[in-house]
């Protein structure tokens, strides 16, 4: 165990001696898959910060009914009956509340802090209302079904306005899912790029040192040895680039959150975007040394046997 320790420890010692040997070829490399690496971090992160808030969104569409402003209460009322029967058809749950024109007003006027300009009107402008809250949408089965209610409800009498004020919502989750596809597409073709680099640098690394491999040979060394200072070198290359790319995203979510800032603030809103956890950062680190050493072995093992 301690000489299997050993041999690893000289090998990326060995690795650290050859990237020291041309330090500015080095830096070069850890640019070009630094940048590679930013663009999907960057995304991931906004992802990640993103989530929590579609998340406390509710997703339950919301249906509101709107009725004209000169039907009595009383036919108001009775209205229910007919929205529970349209609402419970096929046994789905739901949720109605009768939001009467005066509560309404006073909402308003608590919301927007123009009561005055509002007691101005004289009478009060706003109708009756149904708030109809549906199960949330398991499939396009279900999506149907809401619209279809909202059509039915339309067509009954003293009903002016019908809106499903969820349909955003949906949007939303479908846009993040969407988003993340293309991040996955991103970072998988940004991945390739990354393995071709450091297949690249190995490669050239490999041709330097061809004398150094052969003399080696001769003395006996075997290829795990030979090659174990490469794959150090490909590992080291990624997981510096993936340190460095990190950077990159942290500096820049400075100027986003002041950005951001001002406009959360119209929204009596404190969002920031936050860097990824410890445990995101390790795991983007790992895969970036992974993504390094997979470009190693392709470049060690094909040049390596035409070097013998």
């Amino acid at each position: 165990m301690r000489g299997w320790f050993r041999q690893h420890v000289l090998a990326l010692a060995d690795a650290f001696r050859h990237l020291f040997r041309a330090p500015g070829n080095f830096l070069l490399n850890v640019l070009v898959v630094a940048i590679a690496l930013t663009l999907p971090f960057a995304g991931l992160t906004l992802l990640q910060n993103a989530r929590p808030v579609s998340e406390r969104v509710s997703v339950q569409p919301e249906i509101s009914v709107f009725l004209s402003v000169d039907a009595p209460r009383d036919r108001a009322t009775a209205l229910g009956t007919a929205i529970r029967r349209i609402a419970g058809d096929g046994g789905h749950a739901y949720r109605l509340d009768f939001v009467p024109r005066e509560k309404a007003l006073d909402a308003l006027k608590n919301r927007t802090g123009l009561e005055a300009a509002i007691d101005t009107l004289g009478a009060n402008p706003l109708p009756d209302a149904y708030v109809l809250t549906l199960e949330q949408p398991q499939g396009n089965a279900d999506a149907r079904r809401i619209e279809s209610v909202a059509q039915k409800l339309k067509a009954l009498p003293d009903v002016e306005h019908v809106q499903v004020d969820s349909a955003w919502i949906e949007r939303l989750a479908a846009l993040i899912r969407i988003l993340r596809l293309v991040l996955l597409f991103l970072a998988v073709t940004l991945g390739v790029v990354v393995v071709a680099v450091v297949f690249n640098t190995i490669r050239l690394q490999v041709m330097t040192q061809r004398e150094e491999i052969e003399v080696s040979r001769l003395v006996g060394a075997t290829d795990r040895f030979i090659c174990r200072p490469f794959y150090y070198t490909g590992a080291l290359l990624g997981l510096i680039a993936g340190a460095a790319a990190l950077v990159v995203v942290f500096l820049l979510l400075q100027p986003l959150n002041t950005a951001i800032a001002e406009f959360a603030r119209l929204y009596a809103s404190e969002f920031r975007l936050v860097p990824l956890d410890g445990g995101a950062t390790c795991a983007l680190l790992a895969l970036s040394a992974l993504l390094g050493l997979l470009g190693a072995l392709l470049s060690v093992r094909r040049h390596l046997a035409r070097a013998a």
